[in-house]
C-alpha cells in the first residue's frame, strides 16, 4: 500500500505544472491541457488553486493575443434580440415605427441618443456599446 501511495505521489508531482507567465503558444497550449487535467478539482484543493491561476493566466493571455472585438452596435442588438427571443416588431416604441425600426437594423439610419437610451435599458447593453461608430449603407 505505501508503494502504490508513493507511485502516485511521484506521478502527482510530474504532473503539477509549475505557475510561470505564459510566453509562448507552447505555454499557452501547456496551461491549457493541464487546466482540463485539473479542471473538476475542488475549490479548497491545490488543484483548485492552480486551476484558477491557470485560468488567470490562459484569460491574459487570450486577450493579449487573441482579442475578440466587440460587435458593431447593430450586431449587438441582434445578437442580445436573439438570446431575449425578440423578433424586429418588439422594438417598435423602442426604436420607433416599424419602418424605424428596419432602417436601424438594416444599417440605412443611425441610432439616435434617445434610441440608445432606451435600448441600453430595455435589451440591457452598455451604452458604451451602443455609441460606437458603424458604417450605414446607403
Amino acid at each position: 500500500m505505501q508503494i502504490m501511495i508513493k507511485l502516485m505521489l511521484k506521478q502527482f508531482k510530474n504532473k503539477a505544472m509549475s505557475i510561470r507567465p505564459l510566453k509562448t503558444d507552447k505555454d499557452y497550449q501547456e496551461a491549457l491541457e493541464r487546466l482540463e487535467e485539473i479542471f473538476d478539482a475542488s475549490k479548497d484543493t491545490p488543484e483548485g488553486d492552480e486551476a484558477e491561476i491557470l485560468s488567470l493566466l490562459i484569460d491574459n493571455y487570450e486577450n493579449e493575443f487573441y482579442p475578440i472585438e466587440a460587435p458593431d452596435p447593430i450586431e449587438a442588438i441582434k445578437i442580445r434580440m436573439e438570446e431575449m427571443n425578440l423578433k424586429q416588431k418588439d422594438l417598435i416604441g423602442i426604436i420607433g415605427a416599424k419602418s424605424k425600426v428596419s432602417e436601424v437594423l438594416n444599417k440605412k439610419r443611425k441610432l439616435t441618443v434617445e434610441m440608445i437610451r432606451k435600448l441600453s435599458q430595455t435589451l440591457r447593453l452598455s451604452a458604451s456599446l451602443l455609441v460606437r461608430d458603424y458604417n450605414i449603407s446607403n
